[in-house]
């Protein structure tokens, strides 16, 4: 291989590994904006939605973020103080998580991970209560 024909390659495999680094990104760590941008486009495809892929990778992230809450909420309990007491088999309402993801402002939505806003949901739904 020419020195020419090596340096278009390293460039290639660069620009390959730049453009798939969102991709390779953890489960949860997708941002709020992206989230519902995503959501949005599916609910606009109505039925057609269940073929798309991304129906998959919202799903993913959802779990991804609420496992990541609950492991978060396991050692908050063990240390005495959780951040949120919700009821045990507390299951997640799509339409209540979208509206509270859209409760970001706009200006923000880039800068919260799912992770992130999971947890700001299960403390504003579920706060504990003082005896």
């Amino acid at each position: 291989m020419s020195r020419r024909e090596l340096t278009t390659f390293t460039a290639g495999i660069a620009i390959a590994v730049a453009f798939a680094a969102p991709a390779l990104a953890a489960a949860g760590d997708m941002n709020v904006a992206t989230f519902l941008a995503k959501a949005d486009a599916l609910k606009s495809q109505g039925a057609m939605a269940m073929f798309s892929g991304d129906v998959d990778v919202l799903k993913g992230e959802g779990k991804a973020a609420a496992e990541s809450y609950k492991a978060r909420l396991l050692k908050e309990r063990a240390a005495g103080h959780p951040s949120s007491c919700p009821p045990q088999g507390t299951g997640i309402n799509t339409d209540e998580l979208l509206g509270h993801l859209r409760s970001y402002p706009a200006n923000v939505r880039p800068r919260v991970s799912m992770k992130q806003a999971m947890a700001d949901f299960f403390i504003r739904k579920y706060p504990c209560r003082k005896p």
